[in-house]
């Protein structure tokens, strides 16, 4: 199979999976304000397996901000948040590959890099770009409050689910 293909592929269908998650936590007035619960975030442990969810993940979040009626520069900030955390994991987890980490270190570090770009990009914006009122300390608790959630939490229990089908889901991945 053309690996340009499956990458495009993959990076559309988790494009495509952060929009739904995140329409879906709109819905449940979980996605926008000084508390976030996205679990679209969750995805952001993908990068683990693929180097395509690095831009899926962008997209998504580019396309989930506008959809949700987030301000332009929420837009921007939010979703290069959403980057920078993902080409962290990328590179986290290769950098555990590369020395050999146990298992175990590699999926803990998987959802370290979106939960600090996030809480340290997202308060800025609720408090500059919204004016919520809050303080930027407060807001990186509740910010990284439910990035832990999301990314921590969720998105390890779905690095775990993943990692049994890496094979036929990811087959580029195998040195994992």
């Amino acid at each position: 199979m053309n690996k340009k293909v499956v990458s495009l592929v993959h990076a559309a269908v988790i494009a495509a999976l952060y929009v739904v998650l995140t329409l879906l936590a709109n819905a449940l007035g979980l996605a926008n304000y000084a508390v976030q619960v996205r679990f679209s975030e969750a995805l952001t442990i993908l990068p683990f397996f693929t180097p395509a969810a690095i831009p899926g993940l962008f997209v998504g979040c580019i396309l989930s901000n506008i959809l949700t009626g987030c301000m332009p520069l929420d837009v921007l900030f939010g979703s290069i948040a959403t980057l920078l955390g993902a080409i962290g994991t990328y590179f986290l987890c290769c950098k555990a590959q590369a020395s050999r980490q146990t298992g175990i270190v590699k999926v803990l570090l998987a959802p370290i890099p979106p939960i600090i770009a996030n809480t340290l990009i997202v308060p800025f914006v609720l408090a500059y770009v919204y004016r919520f009122d809050g303080s930027i300390p407060f807001f990186m608790l509740t910010v990284g409050a439910g990035e832990v959630i999301s990314c921590g939490i969720l998105g390890i229990l779905l690095l775990k689910v993943l990692e049994k089908y890496r094979k036929i889901i990811f087959p580029d991945r195998q040195d994992l």
